[in-house]
């Protein structure tokens, strides 16, 4: 029984990497299937079900339900497990363009559908992947497409402190593949905990919202210390691992917990990215956060500089020179671990007139009246007011998030302003 447990876990398991190695030379087949086949033989023993959830959906929920089989005494695969990630929203915004012309548009959106995956096997090295699972492009006049789209992150990690027991450091450990790119505290959030529906649009530009990079990443920690240090090239690769043609970008981030209460998060990046390919779009930037927590009350602090560079990183005149930003977010827990009040002010502003820009959702969105000029969301100035409440289902694995925000854009025709409501539901496990 023991065996046919194990062979059914590892058939659902080759059947589904082998679909992920289809899609353009991703994971070696052949290292899969041997890998797989070896734990069969070895007898190893299937995750226990101590995880039982006796009727409570929550419990369930939090307590790795896509946990198929873990055993770290396993040399071959110590770990196989499945994950999901669901996101919905909707908004209804009420705005003025640039002419002063008014507009009022709806829209829904499934904003991330992803299926997760994590390997451990031959008790240094793993396999992590996120797919994502639809592409919803009804907010740009496009289809909503479901099945494979693309890898959100597809990394490879070795971990050097387990192999050559480095027992000075908490964390050593060297990944490769296709990074999300870590900048600004908003963005070392995972979108499963982040505070508002959509991160702030200052935010957005410096981690390349819509790109993933390639690169090389080394992740260090000992004691209240934290960095990453990187190496990512410029191709812009819309799918999966792309390759290095275009330049290097090189990156640093450092964090420090003063107290349980503060730490700091220090992000640094140089980009020598040239060409149209360029994934960054700036030339340099850096970012300096600041997070408190105490009680029922909590605050982010981050200042942002940089320099969008020139023609080199695919900006015109009116695109280039310097940028900076700041971000205030506080929150309170209304209902300890239960109901948020969350609000947010952003400010980002450039020394040129369309160096800096608003988020694709939703005011840049498409129109129900095609006259609306927005100026595609690029202007010099840009405040953002955003209030809302997070009420929790399930704490972050299930959730319902709500919020107002209110945007004003200076551009080279005129400003616009916009007023959103917008609502969402996020689950995961």
């Amino acid at each position: 029984m023991l065996l046919c447990l194990n062979l059914q876990i590892c058939v659902a398991f080759v059947t589904q990497m082998m679909t992920y190695s289809k899609m353009k030379h991703n994971i070696p087949r052949s290292l899969i299937v041997a890998a797989t086949l070896t734990a069969v033989q070895a007898g190893t023993p299937v995750v226990s079900t101590d995880s039982a959830n006796n009727g409570d959906w929550c419990t369930w929920l939090q307590n790795n339900p896509g946990t198929l089989y873990k055993n770290a005494e396993n040399p071959f695969i110590s770990l196989i497990q499945f994950g999901g990630r669901f996101q919905w929203q909707a908004a209804h915004v009420d705005g003025e363009d640039v002419n002063g012309l008014d507009y009022d548009d709806q829209y829904d959106d499934y904003r991330r559908v992803r299926l997760e995956t994590k390997v451990d096997l031959f008790r240094y090295f793993s396999i992590n992947s996120k797919m994502n699972m639809v592409n919803d492009g009804r907010r740009s006049g496009n289809d909503l497409d479901w099945g494979f789209d693309s890898f959100d992150e597809l990394i490879y990690s070795f971990d050097i402190k387990k192999a050559f027991e480095q027992g000075d450091l908490d964390t050593l450990k060297l990944n490769y593949g296709r990074h999300k790119f870590n900048f600004t505290e908003e963005v070392h959030m995972s979108s499963k905990e982040i505070l508002t529906l959509e991160r702030s649009a200052i935010a957005n530009k410096l981690y390349g919202a819509n790109s993933r990079p390639t690169g090389l990443t080394l992740d260090v920690a000992k004691g209240p210390w934290s960095g990453t240090l990187g190496l990512f090239s410029g191709d812009d690769v819309e799918e999966n691992i792309g390759g290095w043609n275009y330049g290097e970008a090189y990156y640093v981030s450092v964090g420090y917990e003063q107290s349980e209460n503060l730490r700091y998060v220090w992000d640094f990046v140089h980009n020598n990215a040239a060409g149209g390919q360029d994934t960054f779009g700036y030339e340099w930037a850096t970012s300096f956060a600041a997070v408190y927590e105490k009680d029922r009350f909590g605050i982010i602090a981050n200042l942002m500089l940089g320099d969008n560079g020139d023609t080199a990183n695919g900006n015109g005149a009116e695109r280039q020179g310097s940028f900076h930003g700041l971000v205030i977010m506080p929150w309170y827990w209304i209902v300890p671990e239960k109901l948020q009040a969350v609000t947010r002010y952003q400010y980002q502003g450039s020394s040129e007139s369309e160096g800096i820009r608003l988020n694709s959702r939703y005011v840049r969105s498409q129109h129900d009246n095609p006259a609306v000029d927005v100026n595609s969301g690029r202007g010099d100035a840009h405040h953002s007011i955003y209030v809302g409440l997070n009420y929790l289902l399930c704490g972050d694995n299930a959730k319902i998030m709500s919020g107002v925000e209110f945007d004003h854009l200076n551009t080279p025709d005129g400003s616009a302003q916009s007023m959103s409501y917008l609502i969402g539901f996020r689950s995961f496990f």
